[in-house]
C-alpha cells in the first residue's frame, strides 16, 4: 500500500484538488439557486426557460 502510494502521489494530490473545486462549484450553485440568482448572469426577461430557473 504505502509503494502504491509513494508511486502516485502526484496523481492523487491532483485528483482531490480538482474533487474539491468541483465541490465547491457545486456548493456555489446550489446557494445561488436558493437565493435566485441565474446562473447566466443575464437578465431573465426574454429568456425562452425563464420558468424553468424561476418558479411563481
Amino acid at each position: 500500500m504505502w509503494d502504491f502510494l509513494c508511486a502516485n502521489w502526484g496523481t492523487i494530490v491532483i485528483a482531490a484538488a480538482m474533487a474539491a473545486v468541483v465541490v465547491l462549484i457545486v456548493v456555489k450553485l446550489r446557494r445561488d439557486r436558493k437565493k435566485g440568482k441565474s446562473s447566466c448572469g443575464c437578465g431573465c426577461d426574454h429568456c425562452p426557460s425563464a420558468g424553468m430557473c424561476h418558479k411563481k
